[in-house]
Formats: C-alpha cells, sequence, structure tokens
C-alpha cells in the first residue's frame, strides 16, 4: 500500500521540535544552503502548510503577518515565506496544495497576499492568479523609507478586498535580513 500525501496545516507554536527541524532542513535543501537562520525566521510565527509523504516531508510553506503600507493605508497582509518543495517531489501539485490551504487562509483574514518571488516560481504564482507588482518598492527601515530597487518586479500580490494601483509605491514593514 502507498504511502498517502497529505497537507496539514498548524500554526508555529504547534510544530514539534522533530517537525520544526525537519522543515529547516528541507528549506536549506529546497534554496541549496542559500537559506539563512534569519530567512528560517522569518517563516515562523504564522500558519504552516506542510506536505507529507508517509512520514517524510517534502513541501513546506508559511503565511506569516506584515504591515504593506500603499496609497496612504498599512494593509494587514499576510505575506508567504520559506516555499518549497523537495528537488524529486516537484511538479506534482505539491506546491499548489500548500498555495491553496495558505491562501484560504489569507482570503479570510488578511487585505492582500504578498511575497518575494524567484525567477524560477513566477510563473507559478501568476498561473495561480498573484500579480507582479509594477510600482517602486521600499522598506520602512529605522532611518526612514528606503528604495529597494533590487526587489522591484519579484514582489507578487494577491489582491483580495483592498483596491491596489500595482504601479504605485509599496513599502514594507522592518526586520532583519532579508527586508521582503
Amino acid at each position: 500500500m502507498a504511502d498517502v500525501i497529505e497537507v496539514r496545516t498548524l500554526h508555529s507554536a504547534d510544530l514539534d521540535a522533530t517537525t520544526r527541524q525537519a522543515a529547516r532542513q528541507l528549506l536549506d535543501d529546497v534554496f541549496e544552503g542559500d537559506f539563512t537562520d534569519v530567512d528560517w525566521e522569518h517563516s515562523l510565527g504564522g500558519i504552516h502548510a506542510l506536505v507529507w509523504d508517509g512520514a517524510e516531508l517534502i513541501g513546506h510553506a508559511s503565511v506569516i503577518q506584515r504591515r504593506l503600507l500603499h496609497g496612504g493605508r498599512a494593509l494587514r497582509t499576510g505575506y508567504f515565506e520559506g516555499v518549497g518543495v523537495r528537488a524529486d517531489r516537484r511538479r506534482h501539485g505539491h506546491g499548489a496544495a500548500m498555495m491553496e490551504a495558505l491562501e484560504r487562509i489569507v482570503r479570510g483574514a488578511y487585505d492582500l497576499g504578498a511575497l518575494s518571488a524567484t525567477d524560477e516560481a513566477m510563473t507559478f504564482y501568476a498561473a495561480r492568479g498573484w500579480r507582479p507588482w509594477q510600482g517602486p518598492t521600499s522598506a520602512l527601515t529605522p532611518a526612514g523609507i528606503a528604495r529597494t530597487e533590487t526587489e522591484d518586479g519579484s514582489i507578487y500580490v494577491l489582491p483580495l478586498a483592498v483596491a491596489l494601483n500595482l504601479s504605485g509605491e509599496l513599502t514594507c514593514d522592518w526586520r532583519d535580513g532579508e527586508v521582503w
């Protein structure tokens, strides 16, 4: 009998030590060693979608709350972090299953969804209805608002009930490491 693929969602507080370690290792493998401890920290504090094949973790994504400034408003944003599927298990719908689970949460609790996409993932997000942010991006730093030109073109949003001008300015809240 084959193992059943299962997607589980749970809050960071409910991740046991073994699952935390497995998720952290998975993301290190997915991002080929370019996933730092600060990146992992950004993935914590929200809801995780985990794809299991039996006892083996093969996919992870999380959504955390952030504030993005746009059009004179601070928008409650479900921000996606640590999205990845093990290389040998990609293109089987596991990423879509995780996104579906977390997009449901975002639709019910946030003004919009947002994420910073890798070049490889942009087509995947666009096919799910995510829209590329076309305007300038910035971060609200301790020294004030600073442009984040290197992020321009890689930020995607899932528009919900709030009207967005996708060519306007979008500013993220401050955090250590990669601000987007």
